[in-house]
């Protein structure tokens, strides 16, 4: 069964705010059903970079094991581990630490936000 253009456009907005609201059981059924990992929106944002900005902890990691880039920026060329140090969302920098993030990846890579932040990294 395919979508029409209108569906298509829903499930991507859907997938998106499943990603923000932390909703990891519903998104995991979304890319169960196709929906990839590495979904973004219009800014470049990827489901990952959505859920470690709204410090979604268990969306993150299950996004990393569903075979979602750590380093994927987005549009301002922000990574995932940036915007979760930015945001001070320490668990989701560790999961992303731990699944191998490039500190020094993206504008301002995430060792320049921690050192502007004052926050450790």
């Amino acid at each position: 069964m395919s979508l029409t253009p209108e569906e298509e456009s829903r499930v991507v907005e859907l997938a998106l705010d499943l990603a923000r609201t932390g909703q990891t059981a519903e998104l995991a059924d979304f890319l169960d059903h196709g929906v990839p990992a590495d979904l973004v929106d219009e800014d470049g944002n990827s489901l990952l970079m959505l859920a470690a900005y709204h410090s979604q902890t268990e969306t993150v990691a299950m996004l990393i094991r569903r075979g979602a880039d750590v380093d994927l920026r987005n549009a301002r060329d922000q990574s995932p581990v940036a915007g979760a140090l930015f945001k001070g969302a320490d668990d989701v920098v560790e999961v992303l630490k731990g699944a191998g993030a490039d500190l020094d990846a993206g504008t301002p890579s995430a060792r320049q936000a921690a050192e502007m932040f004052g926050r450790p990294l």
